[in-house]
């Protein structure tokens, strides 16, 4: 687009573009939901809710209680789950060298696998 006198860009035509002049609409959204008047059923959800909460926290000392008889430490859990977000986060970045080295190639990673002594299901 040259300066002066010259045409007016494509994207100001109306014709092409008739929605960007007509008057501005605002998006739908939904209508919000109603508040639950009904005080006593609110408070029945939630005393229901406590119950389920009480339930599944009887359901997982008992859990724990029953990993503790068969010899398991919390300390080796928490030791374990941090083993393996290091694993993989290790996985993670020789899957993304693996990427890289594929396209460098111009293979898949899938064909690399071999060649590392790779199985696919690692």
């Amino acid at each position: 687009i040259g300066a002066g006198g010259g045409a007016a860009p494509a994207w100001t035509d109306p014709d092409l573009f008739p929605s960007c002049h007509g008057p501005f609409r605002s998006p739908q959204r939904p209508s919000p939901k109603p508040e639950q008047t009904d005080e006593n059923s609110s408070v029945e959800s939630l005393n229901s809710d406590i119950q389920k909460l009480k339930e599944r926290r009887d359901m997982l000392d008992k859990e724990i209680a029953q990993l503790v008889k068969e010899g398991y430490r919390v300390g080796e859990l928490e030791n374990h789950i941090a083993l393996l977000h290091e694993y993989n986060d290790v996985k993670d970045v020789a899957q993304m060298l693996l990427g890289k080295l594929a396209l460098t190639r111009g293979v898949t990673t899938k064909e690399l696998y071999p060649d590392f002594g790779l199985d696919l299901s690692d």
